[in-house]
């Protein structure tokens, strides 16, 4: 595997970390996104994170079942898992473990993703994801794409600033645009982005 995955993913997951450090200490109860509060939208999006750590330390599955970040999102958007409540109870459970201080919590799982990544660099792994198992190089994309709109979510909550890494911003876009293609709006999307009629595409997550 190339190592360019991986350094967007960290740029992602440092500009996160980050972001965390600046949220003034009344703000983690704020109203976050949908029911969430600021320190729940956290805990979802560090979720990003760890999820990378905790796959690495599974067996590796036999096969990549998944073969791309497109179809990864094409997939588990229609799983039963996906459904709102769930996600929003996951996010809250997320929220809480992030216990006395959020920041100093999100640095330390940043840590022991960077490592765990470190263990496996110059390979591609097969990681037994939810979707089914995927290359490492094709899983982190999805975590990158997480990690900038969550972020960008918690901006809004907090009314901070994000000055993104342009190859995060980048690996987001075609993570999206290749997810919105598995889902038939492809061409919908196309239009949109060149401001052509017809643009009217329906929202990856909504």
């Amino acid at each position: 595997m190339t190592t360019s995955e991986t350094t967007v993913f960290l740029q992602a997951a440092d500009m996160f970390a980050d972001l965390c450090r600046q949220v003034p200490d009344g703000a983690w109860t704020r109203p976050g996104l949908g029911e969430w509060d600021v320190r729940a939208l956290a805990g979802h999006t560090l979720r990003a994170v760890t999820t990378v750590a905790a796959y690495l330390d599974q067996p590796a599955a036999e096969t990549a079942a998944c073969p791309s970040a497109g179809e990864y999102f094409a997939r588990v958007r229609t799983m039963p898992g996906a459904d709102d409540r769930a996600v929003a109870e996951r996010g809250r459970r997320a929220g809480r473990d992030l216990g006395a201080d959020p920041a100093a919590a999100v640095r330390a799982a940043v840590a022991r993703t960077r490592d765990a990544l470190a263990v496996v660099a110059g390979r591609d792994p097969i990681v037994a994801t939810i979707a089914g198992g995927m290359r490492l190089s094709d899983y982190l994309p999805t975590r990158t794409f997480e990690l900038l709109a969550h972020s960008l979510d918690l901006c809004a909550a907090t009314d901070l600033v994000l000055e993104p890494p342009p190859a995060v911003v980048e690996s987001a876009v075609v993570t999206a645009a290749a997810a919105l293609t598995h889902v038939g709006d492809g061409v919908a999307t196309f239009r949109h982005l060149i401001g052509r009629a017809g643009g009217a595409h329906r929202p990856l997550f909504g």
